[in-house]
């Protein structure tokens, strides 16, 4: 019997998939989207540390696939067997790198997994999903990277997410990056610099003139930067430079927040994402600015991460009430629905 074929038997469920700069989490949840009536979820969500590559075409279908398929068996083995009946993914770059997902994915996972309903999206929308569900609003999704997200439920409002290179301003990376520049300049004795940071930087990755050896032929450049903004944040309370980059984040992270909120009414914005586990170097100012530049909205608490927002999607695919708003390049469903 096939992989596909054998997909097809046994209880079902929906996967969801969290594919950001530092790697891939997933997780299962019943297809009826009750867990429980005597069905017993994967105890832990999976992980790989592995981001997945990208090529000329945007994100490698090819590597995604040897990626996420170790990560859906093992899902299925600890569940005790079953059948994936569909599969939410939000992914970093969807939105501009995210051709050859959409191309190549729905035919891939059918065939691997028996999958027959797909939901490709960017990260920043099953952040939306899990933090927000369907409520009208805005999120900002920040970790590695940093987007904001809103909508009115008729479309969809991003601001940044560019990438490390282009924006993605107050997020991780950024941070990072920031703060061993700050590193550097004290090094070379420069003003701006900071001998706290510098201090940090040699003891996570040597004597600095050795650093863009060590940083600029990885492809894991991001995720490197965004190693050292905890370090930033460790500094900030003794360390004048540190707490500045923190206050220049949290003035980036609200005013994207600013720039996606609908524009009737109150909105409600919610974070989420790994940056703002650093807590209070970074929450504080960031409480300062959403107060200035966004007078009018409430912040909420997010329901859930993005991987809970990619299972939510996933079982409402699966049952055909997806409602959150369509987008070419921020939220696609393929193929057919459970029946």
């Amino acid at each position: 019997m096939t992989g596909a074929a054998r997909a097809l038997t046994g209880a079902a469920w929906v996967l969801g998939v969290d594919s950001g700069g530092s790697g891939l989490r997933a997780a299962l949840t019943p297809a009826d989207g009750t867990p429980g009536r005597g069905q017993t979820l994967s105890p832990e969500p999976v992980s790989s540390t592995e981001p997945v590559r990208t090529g000329a075409r945007g994100i490698d279908a090819g590597h995604f696939m040897e990626c996420v398929l170790p990560l859906a068996r093992a899902l299925l083995e600890r569940a005790g067997g079953g059948r994936i009946t569909a599969v939410a993914i939000g992914a970093t770059g969807m939105a501009t790198l995210g051709e050859e997902l959409r191309a190549e994915l729905p035919s891939a996972l059918e065939e691997s997994l028996g999958v027959r309903r797909l939901a490709l999206a960017a990260d920043a929308v099953t952040a939306y999903a899990g933090a927000l569900g369907e409520r009208p609003g805005a999120v900002v999704a920040a970790g590695t990277g940093m987007i904001a997200i809103g909508t009115d439920l008729m479309a969809w409002r991003r601001a940044d997410g560019w990438g490390h290179l282009l924006g993605d301003c107050g997020g991780g990376a950024w941070i990072g990056r920031a703060g061993l520049e700050a590193a550097l300049r004290a090094h070379d004795g420069r003003r701006g610099g900071s001998p706290a940071l510098l201090a940090r930087a040699e003891k996570l990755f040597g004597p600095l003139a050795g650093l863009p050896g060590q940083l600029y032929p990885r492809a894991d450049r991001p995720a490197v930067l965004a190693s050292f903004a905890p370090e930033v944040a460790g500094c900030a309370a003794r360390d004048a430079v540190a707490s500045g980059i923190l206050r220049d984040a949290a003035r980036h992270i609200a005013e994207a927040a600013a720039a996606v909120c609908p524009p009737s009414g109150r909105c409600e914005v919610a974070l989420t994402g790994g940056l703002f586990k650093m807590g209070e170097p970074l929450l504080a100012p960031l409480r300062e600015e959403l107060a200035g530049q966004l007078p009018h909205a409430r912040t909420v608490p997010a329901a859930g991460d993005p991987l809970a927002g990619a299972l939510r999607m996933a079982a409402d695919a699966a049952g055909g009430r997806l409602r959150l708003p369509l987008d070419t390049g921020l939220l696609s469903v393929h193929g057919e629905g459970d029946s």
